[in-house]
């Protein structure tokens, strides 16, 4: 009977520590998977992590893809550009495209020549000979531009804007030799340039700014006169195109009365003694006005001009002193500084 007894509470005991330890194993396993997420639990937690970070990721980081727009050009003529200009036909803009690292379809050329001072960056640009005027559409075709920039109001006359319009945008400026600044900021934003042009423009106001620091001792309130002699006949440049710009309206020189508010006059031996000014330059243009040039050196009327007589005097390079461009205006700078400032 003890014996009997002492076994029945033997196995109540080892019953009730049985259920403890499995309770315990039990609650242990239950906090066990509280405390540990499943792989997919996890994986959704990280997709969801990454989601918010793409969210609040600040828009400046990612660039957008450029679009097409609709502009106006300077004569009022809807223009769609592409998303992303690749191809453009500029004639007479080289210069501000080379500004811009850009390099067009086909260049201008009178004849075979091109602009002479850009051909180490235009050698391998065919040329499209404007001696006869605007290329007819079945010759600009053949390059395929997917933009083409009219430099000039008179560009787009005579049903020539319609035609070239059919073959990709065209934006006409009414005149951007005018303005070489301002239309080159206009190009740079046509071509997604913008940044090149800002930076092309600052520069070139250094320069000009330091210029005429160097020139102000020199020539002070003195005038200057550009003589051109070409085939056709002689003439003086005045302030609105080409190197007149950049001595008379970017570096301040003072002109001749003569070409005041004019873009420019003829000029004849029985005109020379009128010429008031202190310094001349003097551009065969394109080579082709030697003969005219000899005969009035010659003359007794231009050897008696005070300029003359004091030495100042000088044949300049026709090659940029003729260019219409940040590029051009830049080395006429430079040649006027060095020239009036080497005596």
């Amino acid at each position: 009977m003890v014996l009997d007894s002492f076994s029945k509470g033997r196995n109540a005991w080892r019953t009730r520590v049985s259920v403890i330890l499995c309770s315990a194993i039990i609650v242990g396993l239950l906090a066990g998977c509280g405390d540990s997420p499943s792989k997919e639990d996890a994986s959704a937690k990280q997709s969801s992590s990454n989601a918010s970070t793409t969210e609040v990721a600040p828009a400046g980081q990612q660039s957008a893809a450029p679009s097409e727009r609709t502009i106006t050009d300077e004569l009022g003529n809807e223009v769609k550009l592409p998303a992303e200009v690749k191809s453009v036909f500029a004639p007479n803009m080289e210069d501000s495209l080379v500004a811009l690292g850009v390099s067009p379809v086909a260049q201008w050329s009178n004849g075979k020549l091109g602009h002479f001072y850009l051909q180490d960056q235009l050698k391998d640009v065919p040329k499209i000979d404007h001696s006869g005027g605007l290329p007819g559409p079945e010759v600009l075709m053949a390059h395929n531009p997917d933009l083409i920039v009219l430099h000039a109001e008179s560009y787009a006359k005579n049903g020539a804007y319609e035609n070239y319009a059919k073959i990709a945008p065209t934006y006409v400026f009414k005149n951007a030799a005018g303005d070489i600044e301002k239309s080159l900021i206009t190009l740079g934003d046509l071509l997604g340039k913008s940044n090149e042009a800002e930076q092309a423009v600052q520069a070139y106001k250094q320069k000009v700014s330091e210029a005429k620091d160097k020139l102000s001792s020199v020539v002070g309130d003195k005038k200057v006169a550009i003589i051109r002699f070409a085939p056709r006949g002689v003439s003086l440049m005045g302030g609105e195109y080409f190197c007149g710009y950049a001595l008379h309206q970017d570096l301040g020189l003072g002109m001749s009365k003569l070409v005041e508010n004019k873009t420019a006059a003829n000029i004849s031996l029985e005109i020379l003694p009128e010429l008031d000014a202190d310094f001349i330059f003097v551009i065969n243009a394109y080579d082709q006005g030697t003969e005219r040039m000899t005969e009035m050196m010659a003359s007794d009327i231009w050897k008696s001009m005070p300029a003359v007589k004091n030495g100042h005097v000088y044949e300049v390079n026709n090659q940029h002193w003729l260019g219409s461009g940040l590029i051009a205006y830049e080395k006429i700078i430079d040649d006027t500084v060095r020239l009036l400032t080497s005596k």
